[in-house]
């Protein structure tokens, strides 16, 4: 059984014990986050249904914080000496997928 949900706007296919990577959200270690799910499916059966998938729950547990790669930003303009260097690296956080309940 596997099912697409949305995690910090995007959509990731998720099953139970998955490891995801999505966008910060509040909370310690251990805590508790439901996913919204969009489709789920289960052997042969596909429920995408609004009303099916409103009694569906997929449940995350947080892992913890962690932090994207290092970006590098670089501006230059020709022959007038602007230069403009800038560095980001995105806050996520790593959530494990714990049960899909449907």
């Amino acid at each position: 059984m596997y099912a697409i949900v949305r995690a910090g706007g995007r959509q990731e296919k998720v099953a139970v014990g998955d490891i995801l990577v999505i966008d910060k959200v509040q909370g310690q270690a251990g805590d508790s986050v439901e996913l919204v799910p969009l489709l789920l499916v289960d052997g042969q059966t596909v429920t995408s249904d609004a009303k099916a998938l409103a009694k569906v729950t997929v449940t995350a547990e947080l892992v913890g914080p962690y932090k994207g790669p290092k970006i590098t930003i670089m501006k230059f303009k020709n022959k007038t000496g602007y230069r403009k260097r800038q560095g980001h690296r995105q806050h996520l956080t790593k959530v494990k997928v714990t049960a899909i309940n449907s």
